[in-house]
């Protein structure tokens, strides 16, 4: 009998222990199922979390070229607007002196004028004088008279009126210059009316 009870018991403890086994690889198993579910978890969240940072990454790539456009925008409107500023503080005169050109003409026509007695020539002097002041102050806002007679022709600064065949002259040379061209700074305010050698 006492063979039977120690088998009973080697039994009970081989059961014991197989239990033991069966329970041990059952929480294995769940928790080995658990785990999984866990990482699954994990990895969908992580999945929804790398679409929601390159959404994101994108919407902020997105601001930054849109900033970047207007912070080009706005340096740009500030040089244009610079330059508008300068260009207008250059040439301010531009409209002032282009009026008085045509009065300008009218005192040189008076002073080619011949004085016969003492009368008209204080008068042509006088004339002369208020001519050199209003040359001296278009000459300090940067106007001067455009060279034209014996120059090359420049289509820029000269307006041919007339052409003569003259052997003795250079071709393409301003022989005789009917109407003062001027320029204020660099741009041409009027070119001159110029006969040119063929």
């Amino acid at each position: 009998m006492a063979n039977e009870k120690d088998v009973i018991k080697e039994e009970i403890e081989v059961d014991e222990t197989n239990v033991e086994q069966d329970v041990v690889e059952t929480i294995e198993q769940a928790e080995a199922e658990i785990i999984e579910e866990q990482e699954e978890d994990v990895k969908a969240e992580l999945s929804k979390a790398n679409e929601r940072i390159a959404e994101l990454e994108a919407k902020l790539e997105e601001a930054e070229n849109r900033i970047l456009r207007q912070v080009a925008d706005f340096e740009n409107f500030k040089r244009r607007a610079r330059l508008d500023q300068e260009t207008a503080a250059t040439y301010r005169a531009q409209s002032l002196v282009s009026d008085l050109l045509p009065a300008l003409d009218n005192f040189e026509r008076a002073l080619q004028i011949e004085a016969t007695n003492d009368q008209s020539k204080s008068i042509i002097q006088g004339v002369e004088m208020v001519y050199r002041s209003i040359i001296d102050a278009l000459n300090k806002e940067g106007v001067e008279a455009i060279e034209a007679v014996g120059t090359q022709f420049d289509p820029n600064v000269h307006q041919a009126v007339m052409q003569v065949s003259e052997p003795d002259s250079e071709p393409n040379v301003v022989l005789e210059e009917f109407q003062k061209g001027y320029k204020l700074k660099d741009r041409v305010l009027r070119p001159s009316m110029v006969k040119v050698n063929e």
